[in-house]
C-alpha cells in the first residue's frame, strides 16, 4: 500500500511540474515582446558571478507614483509596503514600454498595455531582478540597455533576453568564448 501511495504522489508531482513547464513554454511562445529600459546598475554586480543585477527605469517611476502616507505631522513616505499592482505603459513602434501611470481601471488606448509589478522588500520588482548567463561571458552583456520580456494575457512578465541601445540582441558567439555557447 505504501508503494502505491508513493507512486501516486510521484505521478502527481510530475504532472504538476509538467503543467508548470507547459504554461511557461506557452507564455514564451504566445507572449507579446515588450522592452523595458534598464536603470543604471552597479557595474561590479556584473562581475559578481554568472548574473547581472537588474533595475528598471520604469520601477523608479512606479515608486514615485505610489501613494504617500503621513507618518508624522511633518513627514510623508511612499507606500512601498503596499500591494502588488499593474502599471499602464505606452508601447512604441519598436515595442519599447514607457511609463504612463499606475493602473486604476483606466480605459486602455490602442498603444497601451498593462504590466504586473510586485513590491518586495520595499522595492518595485518585475519578473526578475537578475539576468543569468554563462560563466566567462559577462563582457558580452556590459552594453545591456533593455530587457526583453514576454507578457501574457494576465500581464505577467518573463525575462527573455538583453538588448543594447539600438535594440540589438546581446549574445555570445562561439568565437567570443572557447566554450560551447549560443
Amino acid at each position: 500500500m505504501r508503494k502505491l501511495i508513493v507512486l501516486l504522489t510521484l505521478v502527481c508531482i510530475l504532472l504538476v511540474l509538467n503543467f508548470v513547464i507547459y504554461k511557461k513554454e506557452k507564455h514564451l511562445l504566445d507572449g507579446r515582446s515588450v522592452f523595458l529600459e534598464l536603470a543604471p546598475v552597479d557595474p561590479r554586480s556584473l562581475m559578481q558571478g554568472d548574473y547581472m543585477a537588474l533595475r528598471f527605469d520604469i520601477a523608479q517611476k512606479i515608486r514615485a507614483s505610489l501613494p504617500q502616507k503621513r507618518i508624522s505631522s511633518h513627514t510623508w513616505r511612499r507606500d512601498v509596503v503596499g500591494n502588488d499592482g499593474f502599471v499602464l505603459v505606452n508601447i512604441d513602434a519598436e515595442n519599447v514600454a514607457t511609463f504612463e501611470a499606475l493602473y486604476f481601471n483606466q480605459i486602455l488606448k490602442k498603444n497601451q498595455i498593462l504590466l504586473q509589478y510586485r513590491i518586495r522588500g520595499g522595492k518595485v520588482k518585475f519578473a526578475s531582478n537578475a539576468f543569468f548567463f554563462q560563466e566567462g561571458t559577462a563582457e558580452a552583456y556590459e552594453k545591456a540597455k533593455y530587457g526583453e520580456f514576454k507578457v501574457n494575457d494576465e500581464f505577467e512578465l518573463l525575462l527573455v533576453n538583453m538588448y543594447d541601445e539600438k535594440l540589438v540582441k546581446l549574445h555570445v558567439s562561439p568565437k567570443d568564448n572557447n566554450k560551447d555557447v549560443l
